[in-house]
């Protein structure tokens, strides 16, 4: 049955649940949530307190890796002659050191903090896809191996965290230490847009019934700019990358000037990437600024919608002045003035923030606990970094300290002061929650103040070096013995930073395994991440608030919620349940089974794992045989998606039936697909952005004459007509499937179409383009027809699954979630090939 027996009401009009034995309940929902025992229970994990918990474990670890690199690097600059490492060494130390910062601790350790909290802090059980969160921690995990692999066998990569070409190409860096960044980070990058989609469908539609967009806490407000920002800043990344390692591996010239490349599209696409990082790190923290100065302050934050307001605002500016770093490379003057006045105008949602949270320090009564004191620090050293910012954001200033160590020391500021001193902050509020235990007094203050003292005594010197004349990543400095004695203080300071942050992690060891148990909602925080048992279990809640008791404050919450008084009480089927609701207002409109714990994320891990190591091998030929287990792991992955045939609606509350698939499609995985693909779309932007810079803007050499004859433009033609006719034919098979008969001929002759506009692709890609490594232009066409090939083929799939569910059976009245899902994709499909054919006419009528 796939409509609810009564429609839903105002979610203020759900009565409660008759209340139950807590401990009852407990006992049932522990059998389903729990995780399986010994190692096999690690592996297969998917709950999202393990793998929150395991992400932030693995964060900080990487980051003990990274600031050892720091310290390495400030031994060799501590004297101007230093011999500690070589100049080879020195260049991947580096590199290292801010890959590591970047790709392997701030995103992960933001996504592993968001994971833990946000079904907690709304009010349901688990995220909307814990397969594809376990997923993102294995691509991260094994990503993040590689890297470090490659530090300790010497073949890192040498060129910087931003990689810049030709310095990056196969002519200055002949080895694979340049493959292990590019792919590697990919990889790693698999992780961030996996968590930007569960964390962008989860706060949108697993809201506790009636938390209306406008009343949620403002930390999954922080966290839904933040996956809107990653899902549009990592593409053009990730498309720089692999455009990088055609160009390395087959030698398309991208990038090549001598063939029609520029170096500076490199520069464009890491940029368009490289600035919203910065407010990507930042919002989490701010975040967390936003969730523990009011508690403290023992008052409300002052100005939520002022806030939200900011929150937009930062999201939708920071994607217009990635040319902030590129005010050197020759962007005619007019372009400078736009980007610099971005640069300054982003420093107002800032500055909003920034009074909200003095405003509410103000009004309220702060308390100068640990927290508290990581707070003082963030606003002592985040609004010094950005007036640095403001200062270089004015281009004549920026002129001048460009490259210099004055901005590296601005970096540091901004990236610790803005996100790890927050974070520090935000572990030791939710430690207790995390552990259930108490920390012990003095340690955690004694490693703020070693962080603080240590982090100003070596950055504030390096902006000081910087103004002097002193390069960023230099090795040595013989001829200028002027900044020796800086360099040496800022070497000093660093290692008593070094010592703060050991001092940290003893305090969290020690607390975690000799801490005396904490009591229940230590804080006296209102929310719903203290209405819960310490440490929380995996389902979180034994019912789900409705609007009464989020209202009410954790403490009453807290025992109503564990009778079962709340919505959806229990696992009395056996399965993972979770309450999924409308996207404003919150409205409860199906329940939605989760999957059990499984070993599929980890097997797929592995495989993607594989094509990187034959890709990094250099066995090319090889490597797309890696892709077979890639595509298998992922048709079981789906298979095993499906929900059984008889669901009946499920009483969640007294006179409340809700069903387990929704008439309108509007599945979780709908959801996803569409964050998908505006993922998609902004890579396919940021390819079309590529084509249209190395034709109006590049000022490489002519591209060699080709003359497209009418059997090519009439095979284009064919293809997207093809692609049109399966667009047309799935929903005419889906009305089919609605009206209760068989999908019929619609559905194979969409599987044929695509087939044929594949096969057709790959012939037109063999035969008549010409060679992609004579010209960039050549190249970006190669690569646009790579891209639609790539969306046919998953079309293809798409329709071959559909036809696997019709042939079992699976496909019925309110369940054509397939249907609609590989209808959705073809669509975009056949826009993307419209306009692919209009990009490559305009590129010859430029030519």
């Amino acid at each position: 049955m796939s409509t609810p027996i009564n429609t839903p009401p105002d979610p203020a009009a759900i009565p409660a649940n008759p209340p139950q034995r807590a401990l009852g309940l407990h006992r049932e929902l522990d059998r389903v949530w729990r995780n399986a025992p010994g190692l096999w229970g690690q592996v297969t994990a998917v709950s999202h307190t393990t793998l929150g918990l395991r992400f932030m474990v693995t964060a900080f670890v990487f980051f003990g890796i990274g600031g050892l690199l720091a310290m390495l690097i400030r031994a060799q600059l501590a004297t101007p002659n230093g011999a500690f490492l070589d100049t080879a060494l020195y260049n991947q130390i580096f590199t290292m050191h801010g890959s590591i910062m970047m790709f392997l601790f701030a995103i992960p350790m933001l996504e592993g903090l968001a994971m833990y909290l946000l079904p907690k802090m709304l009010g349901t059980r688990d995220l909307a896809f814990p397969r594809l969160s376990a997923l993102g921690y294995w691509c991260y995990l094994l990503g993040g191996c590689i890297l470090i692999a490659a530090l300790l066998a010497g073949v890192a990569p040498g060129e910087g965290w931003f990689m810049y070409t030709p310095l990056s190409g196969k002519t200055y860096s002949p080895g694979i230490n340049a493959d292990v960044w590019l792919l590697g980070v990919t990889f790693v990058e698999i992780s961030a847009l996996s968590a930007a989609i569960e964390l962008m469908v989860s706060i949108l539609r697993l809201r506790a019934p009636g938390m209306k967009l406008t009343q949620m806490p403002l930390f999954a407000w922080y966290m839904l700019g933040t996956a809107a920002m990653m899902l549009a800043g990592f593409p053009p990344l990730i498309l720089g990358s692999v455009l990088l390692e055609m160009e390395r591996a087959f030698g398309w010239p991208f990038f090549d000037p001598e063939r029609g490349g520029d170096p500076l599209l490199w520069q464009h696409l890491f940029w368009l990437f490289g600035h919203p990082e910065v407010y990507i790190i930042f919002l989490p923290a701010a975040g967390v600024l936003s969730t523990v100065i009011p508690v403290l302050c023992r008052t409300q934050i002052v100005g939520y919608g002022a806030i939200v307001a900011a929150i937009l605002g930062m999201v939708f500016l920071s994607f217009g002045l990635w040319v902030h770093h590129m005010f050197t490379v020759g962007i005619p003057h007019l372009a400078l003035a736009f980007f610099s006045a971005a640069s300054m105008l982003v420093a107002v949602p800032t500055a909003v923030q920034i009074f909200a949270w003095i405003a509410t320090l103000w009004r309220g009564r702060p308390e100068l606990k640990l927290p508290m004191l990581y707070i003082l620090g963030f606003f002592f050293t985040f609004v010094m970094g950005g007036l640095t910012g403001v200062m270089l954001a004015v281009v004549p200033f920026n002129w001048q300290a460009h490259d210099t160590a004055f901005v590296t020391a601005h970096l540091h500021y901004v990236l610790i002061g803005g996100f790890v001193f927050p974070m520090l902050a935000g572990v030791a509020w939710w430690t207790p929650l995390m552990s259930g235990r108490r920390r012990v007094r003095g340690l955690g203050e004694a490693a703020f103040w070693f962080i603080l003292v240590g982090f100003h005594g070596t950055f504030f010197l390096m902006h000081l070096t910087g103004l002097m004349g002193m390069a960023r990543r230099i090795p040595s400095y013989p001829d200028n013995p002027e900044w020796t004695a800086l360099n040496l203080s800022s070497s000093f300071f660093g290692f008593v930073m070094t010592i703060g942050f050991a001092l940290f992690a003893i305090d969290l060891i020690l607390q975690a395994g000799f801490g005396k148990r904490s009591v229940r909602n230590p804080w006296k925080a209102p929310s719903l991440d203290w209405a819960m048992a310490l440490p929380p279990p995996n389902y979180n809640f034994a019912s789900l608030p409705g609007p009464a008791l989020q209202q009410a404050g954790a403490d009453v919450a807290m025992l109503n919620l564990a009778k079962g008084e709340g919505l959806l009480p229990g696992a009395p089927r056996g399965r993972r349940e979770i309450l999924v609701t409308s996207v404003g207002t919150a409205r409860p409109e199906h329940v939605a089974i989760l999957p059990f714990n499984t070993g599929l994320p980890l097997l797929l891990a592995l495989a993607i794992c594989a094509f990187v190591l034959l890709m990094l091998a250099g066995l090319y030929t090889l490597a797309p045989l890696a892709l077979i287990p890639v595509v298998t792991l992922i048709w079981i992955w789906a298979r095993r998606a499906v929900a059984p045939l008889d669901a009946t609606p499920i009483e969640v509350a007294p006179r409340l039936m809700l069903p387990v698939q929704p008439g309108d499609g509007a599945t979780l995985t709908r959801s996803g697909l569409v964050s998908l693909l505006f993922a998609n779309g902004t890579f396919f932007a940021s390819l079309l952005f590529g084509v249209a810079f190395l034709a109006l803007v590049s000022p490489g050499p002519a591209r060699p004459g080709w003359e497209a004859d009418g059997t090519l433009l009439l095979a284009a033609g064919v293809v997207l007509a093809l692609l049109a006719v399966a667009a047309l034919g799935l929903p005419r098979a889906l009305a089919r499937i609605e009206a209760g008969r068989s999908a019929g001929a619609a559905l194979p002759a969409a599987f044929a179409a695509n087939l044929l506009a594949l096969a057709l692709l790959l012939a037109l890609a063999l035969w008549q383009l010409p060679d992609p490594t004579r010209h960039a232009a050549d190249a970006v066409r190669a690569a646009l027809v790579a891209y639609i090939g790539l969306h046919t083929a998953i079309a293809t799939l798409f329709t071959a699954f559909a036809l696997d569910q019709a042939k079992r059976g699976e496909l019925a009245p309110g369940r054509a979630g397939a249907l609609r899902n590989a209808g959705l994709w073809q669509s975009y499909t056949v826009a993307a090939a419209a306009v692919t054919l209009a990009a490559l006419w305009a590129q010859e009528a430029a030519s």
